[in-house]
């Protein structure tokens, strides 16, 4: 099956959206996919393509990308589908598609698709033979303005490194930030101002709510964006910024660490696609808080991995923390249902299908 994929960024990209489309560009390739990646954005990546996986140079610009495009359709085929990683992409995509005679594979990943679609997007996600979203919120969501077949639209879960694993909380680290002693509450997540949706100033809420029964209680927030400086001025105002430690991103070999690292990991956000951070910090053995608003039930396995409770309510997160500093580690076995060879069998079962129409 060759395959021509119009995605953001791939390898040599950072964050979520990257790292899903690695990982299914990968998938595709092991079931005997021949992909053409055309990334709108990204670096050059440092390591070698899976076998059966071409990645062509970053195009900047709608225009320049557009065209990119098109020549790669014209002359990079013929093509078996033509894969779309994200719904703003979904217009160009189907274009794309149909001069390449080829059907559209679009994928969902969360906010984007929550919501009335503008016509162009609208349009073009018609013209998809195969929808996949990353959580079953996502797809509900989708299926109410899209006006689509509901069985095309599919679920793809995020996966997650199965490198990772449980072990004790690293000396280095608790050196480096102090930490000896101290009960660790983690959120690994960007700190964007158009994008507080993660919870963090709920966790700083609630932490302040919790000072006195637990002093020893720390907030460690991972990530950068520009709402830090809001959420700094927010632990200030509430007496806590002595325990609430903004670290900035973490480097990818020290992640792992930096989950060992936390007595609970918590995330109530209301906004989330799926949340790959729930199942990284599962893979390490932590305690997990999510909200059941969003995709994050989904990773969370409906409680199985981790406690979901109404993002807004306050007291539900007071009472949540508390249970689990209490609480045992869930298995970290329960994430195994996310793992990658799983995740590749769903690729290669939804392509195989995609071929036959």
């Amino acid at each position: 099956m060759r395959v021509l994929a119009l995605v953001t960024d791939a390898f040599g990209g950072f964050g979520g959206i990257a790292q899903y489309n690695r990982d299914f560009l990968t998938a595709l390739a092991r079931c005997g996919g021949d992909v053409l990646v055309l990334p709108r954005q990204g670096g050059p990546h440092d390591s070698a393509l899976p076998s059966g996986v071409r990645q062509l140079a970053p195009e900047a610009g709608k225009i320049g990308y557009a065209l990119a495009s098109l020549r790669a359709a014209l002359a990079g085929g013929p093509f078996d589908a033509v894969f779309c990683g994200h719904l703003h992409m979904a217009p160009l995509a189907a274009i794309v598609a149909r001069l390449a005679s080829a059907p559209l594979w679009l994928q969902l990943h969360g906010v984007e698709a929550w919501q009335a679609l503008p016509r162009a997007q609208s349009w073009a996600a018609r013209r998809a033979c195969l929808v996949t979203a990353v959580s079953r919120h996502t797809r509900r969501q989708f299926l109410r303005f899209a006006g689509i077949d509901p069985a095309r639209v599919r679920v793809l879960p995020n996966t997650f490194d199965q490198a990772l694993s449980p072990g004790p909380k690293p000396d280095y680290l608790l050196d480096r930030y102090g930490l000896r002693g101290k009960r660790v509450l983690l959120t690994v997540g960007r700190l964007a101002a158009d994008e507080r949706r993660k919870g963090h100033d709920r966790v700083i809420e609630a932490l302040a709510a919790m000072r006195a029964d637990c002093p020893d209680l720390v907030y460690v927030v991972a990530g950068r964006g520009d709402d830090r400086a809001r959420l700094e001025d927010m632990a200030r105002q509430r007496g806590i910024e002595d325990r609430v430690m903004f670290i900035g991103p973490v480097a990818p070999a020290e992640l792992a660490d930096h989950y060992r690292l936390a007595d609970v990991f918590v995330m109530p956000s209301s906004q989330e696609g799926f949340g790959i951070v729930f199942l990284e910090a599962a893979a390490c053995g932590r305690r997990l808080i999510g909200g059941n608003r969003d995709g994050s039930r989904d990773a969370l396995a409906d409680g199985a991995i981790g406690i979901a409770i109404d993002p807004s309510s306050s007291a539900e997160l007071v009472r949540a923390i508390a249970d689990a500093m209490a609480g045992r580690a869930p298995d970290p076995g329960e994430a195994r249902r996310f793992v990658f060879e799983n995740f590749a069998l769903h690729v290669c079962g939804l392509a195989g299908a995609l071929a036959q129409r």
